[in-house]
């Protein structure tokens, strides 16, 4: 039985640890041979890290990683290309000019590693000029890979003059990517939320935006399809324990519980961070959720009460989900693009798209209810909870009047 990887983001560290790996080397390969530059809005913990450090190794040039993958088998030359690699997740963000500092940090401390050096105090300068001397140093054009390139302005979602202030700064620092054209091979740029183009990459008219590209809506998280190809040996020695009284039964709860994350209404995904943590631990619990929800998310559900409450089934055209603007955040692009909410149903008589969106599962439904109680009547959470838990038996008994 394969181990679990649950919180391991290297590709190299899963495959020689003989750990699970849901295979997504045949879309990495779709990528890297259609076109040069993608952008990528997955919500967090669902796998975007993990897919970049694969795509880091895929252009590593070692073939022998991946062995027994789609990949391995197919046409594809393994040429060896450098890669820079941006992780914005780590980064000190409190001010523009901390932040500033900070990609100036990053970029130097690689610079250093490889014996190089640049004068220059301007972020996009000096990631121009490694981009370059990586290109003269080895002969190739460069793969540039940047993770959570939205962290610095959501992390200041509740003070929107900080907010404006660094998404300036990373207008600026991703601008220079389009003049660095000749000595890219390949830019692919994630993130939990999709600016628009013209806030945040004004000048990469070029990028390739696949977040709902139904080719590409199983690229992170597991397909439910997949599901007992990698994880029958795990179901299967829980469904033993006393409290499951069949595979079957336990592989309908799990999907209950993590399952129902889809982009294009069609295929679904699991949460892998709910699921292995459920493997991990052997019971059901919010793993995804309480490892994490944003505290701007239940401030701005506050705010508008009465938007949170019109969202079952909610119909929406494909221009609301795809765009963020901090001054004018609306709740249901703000929900789905978090995770809170997941495509149900497309409506193919529409032109452009309409989508039908809702809470994906039961994870993330109870937990969600369960904080917005907690929030709406300032109660404790030992409170909300039996609060909670009486309005649940009250409707399904209808004993409506002693739900209080």
């Amino acid at each position: 039985m394969k181990k679990l990887p649950l919180g391991i983001q290297s590709f190299r560290k899963i495959v020689n640890g003989d750990y699970v790996y849901v295979d997504k080397t045949r879309y990495i390969y779709d990528l890297v041979s259609s076109a040069s530059y993608y952008f990528l809005a997955r919500p967090r913990r669902f796998g975007k890290s993990l897919l970049l450090d694969t795509i880091a190794e895929v252009f590593s040039g070692d073939k022998e990683l991946f062995r027994g993958l789609w990949i391995y088998d197919s046409d594809y030359s393994f040429e060896k290309h450098p890669v820079l690699r941006l992780d914005m997740s780590n980064i000190a963000n409190d001010t523009p000019e901390t932040l500033k500092t900070s990609l100036l940090s990053m970029l130097r401390n690689r610079a250093n590693d490889e014996g190089l050096d640049f004068d220059s105090n301007v972020p996009s300068d000096v990631f121009g000029n490694l981009i370059k001397a990586l290109y003269v140093k080895y002969g190739q054009q460069v793969v540039v890979l940047i993770d959570e390139y939205d962290k610095p302005i959501l992390d200041h979602l509740h003070d929107v003059e900080t907010a404006e202030a660094n998404r300036a700064v990373l207008r600026g620092f991703y601008g220079i990517l389009k003049s660095m054209d000749p000595f890219l091979r390949f830019t692919f740029i994630t993130g939990v939320t999709k600016f628009t183009k013209t806030s945040i990459f004004s000048g990469l008219n070029n990028l390739l935006d696949i977040t709902m590209t139904k080719a590409y809506s199983c690229i992170c998280g597991i397909p439910v399809d997949d599901f007992d190809k990698y994880f029958r040996e795990h179901t299967e020695r829980m469904s033993l324990l006393d409290e499951f009284d069949s595979y079957e039964s336990l592989r309908d709860e799990i999907l209950a519980w993590y399952d129902g994350y889809s982009w294009d209404g069609k295929t679904r995904v699991l949460n892998p961070f709910g699921l292995l943590s459920f493997f991990m631990q052997d019971r059901f619990s919010s793993f995804w959720y309480a490892s994490g929800t944003p505290s701007f998310l239940i401030d701005i559900l506050k705010e508008k009460p009465a938007t949170f409450l019109a969202l079952k089934n909610l119909e929406i055209r494909e221009s609301m989900l795809d765009s963020f603007d901090v001054r004018r955040i609306g709740v249901a692009s703000l929900l789905f693009q978090t995770g809170y909410l997941t495509v149900k149903d497309v409506m193919p008589e529409y032109r452009p798209p309409v989508y039908k969106v809702d809470i994906p599962n039961y994870e993330v439904r109870e937990s969600l209810y369960m904080n917005i109680i907690t929030e709406f009547t300032e109660q404790d959470a030992d409170s909300s909870e039996t609060s909670y838990l009486q309005s649940k038996e009250a409707l399904r008994t209808g004993d409506v009047k002693n739900s209080s």
